[in-house]
C-alpha cells in the first residue's frame, strides 16, 4: 500500500498481489470406470454408498490424473484407458471441479521403467514415421479433450521414462531420437493449448543421480518441457520413507536450481495395510513439496488410491477391504 497526497487529499494506492497458485492434491484414478463397470461399490466411513470422486474430494483432493493407452485391450486392470474412455471420464471429473492431468503411456498397456513397448500399430514404422505417429496421437487426444470442453492443466509426455520410451527407437541409448520424440510431444500439446504445462516424468524421486543423468541429457538435446515429474515409492526400494524423505527433499531442491523448472510428485504410494505409516509418508511428502521456494513445488498425487487390493491386486492402494477410503488419505485434507 502506498499513501500519496494530491492537493491536500490523501490517496491510498493498493498494489495488486497475485495469489499463489493452488497446490495440487490428488490422484491417478484411471481404474475407476473399470471398477464401476465390474460392480465394485465405494462407501463413505458411515457405510453409505458414494461417488468415489466425491469421496476423494471430501478428503481434500482437487486434481485427477488419467492415463491414455493407444490401442488397449478390454482387460479391466491392464487395458481400457483408450482416448474415448479417457475423454468421457475427464468430462465427468471436470464437472465435479477437479483439475486435470493427462498421462500418455505411448503403448497399448503399461509403460514404466521395466517396459516401454511400442503400440502394435507402430511396430514396423521407420523412425520418422514413428515420430509423426507420436505427434499425431498426442495432438488427436488433446484436441478431442478440448472439443469435449476439458481443460487440461498438465500433460505427461511418457510415463516413468528413465530409460526412454518406444524402445528401442526412443531408448536413452539413443538420446538424439528420444529428444526428438519428447519435443514432438511438447509441440503437439502446445499446438492445442499453449497454457498447458508439459511434464517429463522419472521414477525414484529420492535418487538424485538418476535425475541428473536423465535431465542433463535432456538439456544437451534441447528437450522442451515445463515441469519435472517424480514418482516416490519407498516400498519399491525396500526402505521406509523415514530413510528416503531427506533425499527426496534434496533432489527436489536440486532440480529447481539446476534446471530452473517447477517440480511435482505425480505418483506416490504406501502400503494399504500400514495405514499410519502411509499417512505419515503422505504428510511428509506434501510438506516437502509445499516447502519449496517460490511455489516451484506444484503438488502431490497418489497413484490409484481407490484401487482396493481385492479388485486390483495392488498393495499400495489406500482403500479398505470394506470399500471405504483409508484414513491415510486424510493427509490430503491439510
Amino acid at each position: 500500500m502506498r499513501k500519496l497526497f494530491f492537493n491536500g487529499i490523501l490517496i491510498v494506492l493498493f498494489s495488486t498481489v497475485a495469489w499463489a497458485q493452488e497446490f495440487a492434491k490428488g490422484a491417478d484414478v484411471s481404474w475407476v470406470p473399470q471398477m464401476e463397470a465390474t460392480g465394485y461399490q465405494f462407501y463413505d466411513t458411515d457405510g453409505t454408498k458414494k461417488d468415489v470422486l466425491q469421496l476423494l474430494k471430501d478428503r481434500g483432493m482437487n486434481t485427477v490424473r488419467l492415463r491414455v493407452f493407444v490401442n488397449p485391450s478390454d482387460d479391466p486392470r491392464s487395458g481400457h484407458c483408450s482416448k474415448e474412455e479417457t475423454v468421457a471420464f475427464a468430462v465427468r471429473a471436470q464437472k465435479m471441479g477437479f483439475r486435470m492431468m493427462i498421462n500418455f503411456h505411448y503403448s497399448d498397456s503399461w509403460a514404466d521403467p521395466s517396459k516401454q513397448n511400442k503400440p502394435e500399430a507402430w511396430k514396423n514404422l521407420s523412425f520418422d514415421q514413428l515420430a509423426q505417429a507420436f505427434y499425431d496421437h498426442t495432438f488427436d487426444v488433446m484436441t478431442t479433450l478440448k472439443k469435449a470442453g476439458v481443460t487440461s492443466e498438465w500433460v505427461q509426455i511418457g510415463n516413468e521414462i528413465p530409460g526412454g520410451m518406444l524402445w528401442p527407437d526412443g531408448s536413452t541409448d539413443n538420446w538424439k531420437q528420444l529428444g526428438i520424440l519428447l519435443n514432438k510431444g511438447y509441440d503437439a500439446v502446445k499446438a492445442v493449448d499453449k497454457q498447458i504445462k508439459v511434464i517429463v516424468h522419472v521414477d525414484e524421486g529420492d535418487n538424485i543421480q538418476k535425475f541428473r543423468t536423465f535431465f542433463d541429457n535432456a538439456t544437451a538435446q534441447k528437450v522442451q518441457y515445463d515441469v519435472i515429474g517424480l514418482s516416490y515409492y519407498p516400498f519399491w526400494v525396500k526402505k521406509d520413507y523415514t530413510e528416503t524423505i531427506a533425499n527426496l527433499e534434496s533432489n527436489l531442491k536440486d532440480l529447481i536450481t539446476r534446471y530452473q523448472k517447477e517440480v511435482m510428485v505425480v505418483e506416490v504410494g504406501g502400503e494399504y495395510d500400514k495405514v499410519e505409516n502411509t499417512k505419515a509418508l503422505l504428510e511428509a511428502t506434501i510438506k516437502a513439496v509445499r516447502a519449496l521456494p517460490d511455489n516451484k513445488g506444484l503438488g502431490v498425487l497418489y497413484w490409484e488410491p481407490q484401487g482396493e487390493k481385492s479388485w486390483s491386486g495392488y498393495s499400495l492402494s489406500a482403500w479398505l477391504p470394506n470399500g471405504q477410503p483409508s484414513p491415510a488419505l486424510d493427509a490430503f485434507k491439510n
